[in-house]
Order: C-alpha cells, then structure tokens, then sequence
C-alpha cells in the first residue's frame, strides 16, 4: 500500500514538527521529510482548488511535509482512494461519506469540516426546460464518476420519479456540452460559485433551476446531511437567486496517520485560513470561490456523525483552553 511505501515519518519527528509549527518557532528542527497525498476533484471543480490550496499552505507551514493533490472524479472516488491507501487525505460531500448506518466508513475520520456546496441544476437561457420535471427523458450531465455530484443527483431523480439520459460528464466538460447542446441540463454539486459555471455565465446566458421541492424530499428521506439553501443572485452573472439544496463537505484523512500529524494540519487550516485566503486571491481565478474559504471553528468541528481524527479532536480540545 502506498502508505507503507511513502510515509516514512517517526513519531518523534511529526512531534517536532507540529511542536515547532504550534510554538512558532523561528528555527525549526531537523526532521524527516514525509510526503503526503490530497484528493481532490476534476477540472473545473471548486474541490480542485481548494485542495491545491490546503496542499500549498500545509506544505508551506507544517515542518518536514510536503502534499501533493491527486486529480479525481471527487467525492466518492476519494473516499475510494483514501480506502485503499492510495492517498493520506481527501474531500468529500458529507452525504457521499455517511453510510446507511450513520457511520463513517472504517479506516477514515475527519479532520474538519470545510465549507457547504450546493446543488446547481443549470440549462441555456432558450431551455425548454423551466422545472425539475421536465427533466424527464431528457440528456443530463450527472457529474463525473465517482463524484458527489453523481451521488446527490441520482438521489434526486430517483426520488423524483424522473427519467432522464444520465451523461457522466466533468464539470468543466459539462459546462462545455451544454453550451454546444450536446446536453440539455447539467447537476453541481460544488461551491457558490464555481468556475466552470461563472466561466459559462460569463460568456453565455444560462438558468438555474429550483430545487426546493428536491431539498425538501432529501431532507425527509436522509435526515443529516443535507439542509435548504439559496444561490444568491450575486453568484452568477445575470442569474437571479435560487433554492436549492447544501451538503456540508469534510476534510478527511485516514486513521492510521500520527496524531500529532494531524494535530499539526488542523492548526494550519484554522490558523492560516486567513493567510490561504490572500493567497488565492492571488489568482484571478480564485476570486470565484469565496463560499470555500468560509472555514472557522465554530463549524469546522460540526461533522455530524462522523468522528474526529484523535489529533484534530485534540486541537479543538486545546482551542478551548
């Protein structure tokens, strides 16, 4: 597995690193270098660029480490890869992650949670299609493999009694199709905004469909994850505001790191958050997702039913102090 293979890090040393990082040491300590692997998302995808983000700043700030992020098709293909010790850590929809139990699956915990995304359902201004009904029959982009796109999407349809030609289709791609007429309407599930979806506003007119009928029947069938929300008619050029559907997402990491790893991260997300923040404001790009950065510790600790690595549960237990 590759974590026997690439984790090479002694307990000592992750203990000096987060030391160093916590104390703010000017001189840090000599330790092993380890690398870590983030999963991600696909091209286009809001998941793409925070991960880079998280990646960059860990990198940056925790001692000895270096993340590199791993494109993916999102949600449930990280929680795949992080299973089968492909990669250390992932993003992932709340709603992908939560078994039919409750629970999460084994070998996983969270490090925190992120930010909320929020259901999109967009078509061409000149769409015949003006409600979630009329879906039926019709050529939709359910997301990429693998993605929480997919997962949250085909809920929707099967509660809808709707049938529809489900395309797999990245966001980017997505985005791309529906513009040629390719398709007919495509699913997002990502963060207000996205960029495939700004890029195509920005270039074409496009609708977002209401979803609150959706958001209601989700809430009753799967009570936890999922809650009612609007796109605010800032997002998106020329689209006025929509209900919807959000799903919290979760910053997972697999159980067997080191404590004081984690320890160590979860003091970088919430301590650097502002410095991340600037940074990717740095890019052009970037400016499109502010919903991503909305990161604090009030909710970052709310992951519902699934538990806290021990090392970020303990940095929430110091931040009390």
């Amino acid at each position: 597995m590759l974590l026997n293979q690439e984790l090479r890090l002694s307990r000592r040393a992750v203990f000096l690193a987060a030391g160093g990082l916590l104390v703010g040491c000017s001189q840090q300590p000599e330790v092993d270098k380890v690398q870590l692997r983030l999963a991600t998302g696909p091209a286009g995808a809001v998941y793409r660029r925070i991960g880079g983000a998280l990646a960059e700043h860990i990198s940056q700030q925790v001692p000895g480490v270096t993340v590199i992020t791993v494109p993916s098709g999102a949600s449930t293909d990280n929680i795949r890869m992080l299973r089968g010790g492909e990669v250390h850590l992932g993003l992932t929809s709340l709603d992908a992650l939560i078994t039919t139990d409750g629970s999460a699956p084994e070998g996983l915990s969270a490090i925190c949670r992120l930010y909320d995304s929020h259901l999109h359902l967009v078509v061409m201004a000149g769409s015949a299609i003006d409600e979630f009904r009329d879906l039926e029959g019709k050529r939709i982009s359910l997301g990429a493999r693998d993605s929480g796109t997919e997962f949250t999407s085909l809920r929707v349809l099967e509660l809808g009694l709707v049938n529809a030609d489900g395309r797999y289709i990245s966001q980017a791609e997505s985005a791309a199709a529906l513009r040629d007429g390719e398709i007919d309407a495509m699913f997002s599930l990502t963060g207000v905004p996205t960029p495939a979806i700004t890029e195509l506003a920005q270039r074409h007119s496009i609708r977002l469909i209401p979803l609150d009928e959706q958001a209601d029947a989700l809430f009753t069938a799967f009570p936890g994850p999922y809650t009612p929300a609007m796109i605010p008619a800032t997002a998106y050029a020329g689209v006025p505001a929509v209900r919807t559907v959000a799903v919290p997402n979760v910053f997972l990491v697999r159980n067997d790191l080191p404590d004081d790893l984690v320890y160590a991260i979860t003091d970088t997300i919430f301590t650097h958050t502002g410095t991340i923040t600037s940074a990717s404001r740095d890019d052009a790009e970037a400016e499109a997702v502010p919903e991503a950065w909305r990161i604090n510790v009030r909710t970052g600790i709310s992951t519902a039913s699934i538990p806290l690595h021990p090392g970020a549960a303990a940095w929430f237990r110091d931040r009390k102090r």
